[in-house]
């Protein structure tokens, strides 16, 4: 199912995408984790996380969505390959009955990494926004005729820790460039979101239409945290809190405030692992 036919479906319910993450090999168990997450109305198979290579995620997400039934959203960067071989992973994607597609650039690769590997970047996310667009109306990079259009539902980024007024004004590019949804980095309070939408309406001339799902990060003591975190997150996590708990307080507030779309991030431990099972108390625990 496409996310925005699920959100159309939906009226007020909530409507969870859950980060998934693919393994560094061909491991019978990533299904089962998978299964883990069933109470999710989409996994969103991250691509190519840490920087160093797993399975391809529209590859996983086909067999996730074959094996499982769980709708998927596959992510795509703009960094590793060319205009040729992006069309054609996407045209393999469909074929492969994928729906949902959300477009990152990647993280750059460090001094190290450039040694081993060269960032391609023929796209730039929002260039790729408006090609996929294009495709579904059956037209390829070089304006030629696609035998059958493509049929995707095409998702992008927000990040709304960065500069709020740099984060509009790209966002807003990625909005005309035809985008349909949008996934966010991890929020902590409605205050964010409300910043957000004033600085969107009062920039761009108008109110951000597209569905947001807000970023609702699970953590845990000694896990990994990757982005900052208010005061009280470190404090009640240093006090033994369940990172599951301050998740729910969270998506409590979201719901009060009437939003029913939430991305939803399970706690990552050191060394990439990452805990599923706290992903699956949140959802069982949500309203």
């Amino acid at each position: 199912m496409k996310v925005t036919t699920k959100i159309a479906t939906s009226a007020a319910a909530l409507v969870t995408i859950c980060d998934f993450s693919p393994p560094r090999g061909a491991q019978a168990r990533t299904i089962e984790d998978a299964k883990l997450l069933a109470q999710a109305d989409f996994l969103s198979v991250a691509y190519l996380p840490g920087r160093v290579p797993r399975v391809d995620s529209a590859m996983l997400g086909a067999a996730i969505q074959q094996r499982t039934g769980i709708d998927v959203v596959f992510n795509l960067a703009t960094r590793d390959m060319n205009k040729l071989a992006m069309q054609a992973h996407l045209l393999g994607a469909q074929m492969l009955g994928l729906e949902n597609v959300v477009v990152v650039k990647g993280d750059d690769f460090s001094e190290k990494d450039q040694a081993r590997v060269k960032d391609v970047s023929d796209y730039t996310p929002t260039h790729l926004l408006r090609a996929i667009g294009a495709m579904n109306e059956g037209k390829d990079f070089k304006n030629l005729n696609l035998i059958e259009n493509t049929d995707f539902c095409i998702g992008a980024t927000i990040d709304p820790n960065r500069d709020v007024e740099l984060e509009v004004a790209l966002t807003a590019r990625k909005a005309a460039a035809g985008t349909e949804f949008f996934i966010t980095q991890p929020i902590w309070s409605t205050q964010e979101i409300e910043l957000f939408h004033e600085t969107y309406a009062r920039t761009a001339g108008e109110n951000l239409t597209q569905p947001i799902f807000w970023g609702v990060q699970i953590f845990e003591q000694g896990g990994v945290i990757f982005s900052n975190i208010p005061d009280w997150v470190r404090a009640d996590l240093d006090k033994g809190r369940a990172g599951t708990d301050m998740a729910l307080q969270v998506l409590a507030e979201l719901r009060a405030a009437g939003i029913n779309t939430v991305y939803l991030v399970a706690p990552i431990i050191k060394g990439g692992a990452r805990k599923y099972e706290a992903a699956q108390e949140v959802l069982a625990r949500a309203d």
